[in-house]
């Protein structure tokens, strides 16, 4: 989320005012003395509130979305976080103490952690750092270990710290701050680092955070910039090369899924999905999970693509190939598995295969291959396989090598 309200002017005298009072310089430096918490060995999945309902926020649409996630099957999918975006926050007390809207969130946000932890499920928040969230209410520039310790009093799991009103901050150092104050909270909660990619904050970031944003946000449409948001296919190019980046504990974040918010079709939903299970992205729903139909279930809920999404080698996939509107893309899995998956940008149906020689495998070798959609299953498989592949859709295969 990249939103600009409020006259930079205004935003710029607010945030030196912030540093001041806390003692601080915009490119002041903490040491991380304690290593980061390893709380995220494979990609995150759960939920936010951002893409659906903006700033339209509440304790009742959280609990209703709580229970949604259990009641959808998504909780037993594997989707484990419920994280409230902006516009939560209202003002900060005497004390300076950052505090939830009082007419949105009545019975304020220990209750509410207390009632998503009852579920079964994790609990997430949001700042910025900033004086200002994106959304022109109080960010956390200056108050970072104030905010920490509230969080960790609420029962916090995960801190979305985005970058809008920030002046002259470093990123790095910002970041590190705020790193630094979760660590000595009391608490373990996972930072997702939300700079928008403009840094290269995978060549910093893995020390400090456990994902970060590589891209400004998604926007539910296939392909085109609206504003500050990108297209599917813009988000992904952004994403192709980043592989080296990601592993274990720290992920790259193309940006939360847009399946089910109505933006594009079924076909184009299976492939962002894919996509996303492909790049070891987070796997952060953006619907209604208390509206979903029929396909977005059995989309966000696919077994086999979250499978390969989470396997625990963490290797990013690869572009490997690519040629006008079609594209192969290959990840290499625990255990010498592949996943492949070909891809069709175009507005007609192709013919595709995946050569065993660019998943780095000898052609003569047989493997069963498993189409991740279908359901299909192909024993003995050697040198390539392939399919008909609709207008901006994909095949998805999970390629095991049998042993001779």
């Amino acid at each position: 989320m990249t939103l600009t309200w409020l006259p930079r002017v205004l935003v710029a005298l607010a945030f030196g005012g912030a540093l001041a009072a806390a003692g601080a310089a915009p490119h002041e430096t903490l040491k991380l003395d304690a290593p980061k918490p390893r709380l995220l060995p494979t990609p995150p999945m759960g939920w936010n509130s951002w893409n659906k309902f903006g700033c339209n926020v509440s304790e009742q649409l959280i609990r209703q979305q709580a229970d949604a996630m259990v009641a959808s099957g998504m909780q037993a999918a594997g989707y484990t976080y419920l994280v409230i975006d902006d516009c939560w926050q209202k003002s900060r007390d005497a004390d300076g103490n950052i505090q939830p809207d009082p007419e949105r969130f009545p019975s304020g946000m220990k209750a509410l952690a207390d009632y998503v932890h009852a579920k079964g499920l994790k609990f997430g928040l949001y700042s910025d750092a900033g004086a200002l969230t994106c959304g022109g209410r109080p960010g956390s520039a200056g108050h970072e270990f104030q905010d920490a310790r509230q969080y960790a009093r609420w029962g916090v799991d995960w801190l979305k710290y985005d970058w809008c009103y920030t002046g002259p901050r470093n990123p790095e150092a910002a970041y590190t701050i705020m790193a630094k104050a979760l660590r000595e909270s009391g608490r373990d909660i996972v930072l997702s680092i939300c700079e928008w990619g403009s840094s290269q904050p995978g060549r910093w970031a893995p020390p400090i955070g456990h994902l970060w944003r590589t891209t400004g946000d998604i926007w539910d449409a296939w392909q085109g910039k609206k504003e500050w948001s990108h297209g599917l296919l813009d988000i992904v190019d952004m994403n192709a090369d980043l592989w080296a980046e990601a592993g274990p504990h720290g992920w790259n974040d193309p940006d939360m899924l847009e399946v089910g918010n109505g933006g594009m079709t079924t076909t184009e939903y299976e492939s962002h999905f894919s996509l996303w299970a492909m790049l070891a992205a987070p796997l952060i729903a953006g619907n209604d999970l208390a509206k979903m139909d029929a396909d977005t279930r059995r989309i966000l809920t696919n077994a086999e693509v979250i499978r390969v999404d989470q396997d625990p080698l963490g290797r990013q996939g690869r572009r490997v190939w690519r040629q006008g509107s079609q594209e192969i893309w290959v990840r290499t899995l625990q255990g010498g598995d592949r996943a492949a998956l070909l891809f069709n940008r175009g507005e007609k149906a192709a013919e595709m295969a995946v050569a065993w020689e660019l998943l780095d495998l000898p052609a003569r070798l047989k493997a069963d291959v498993l189409d991740l959609w279908s359901g299909q299953r192909s024993r003995g498989v050697s040198g390539r396989h392939g399919g008909t592949v609709a207008p901006h859709g994909v095949l998805m295969f999970r390629i095991s090598p049998v042993a001779p």
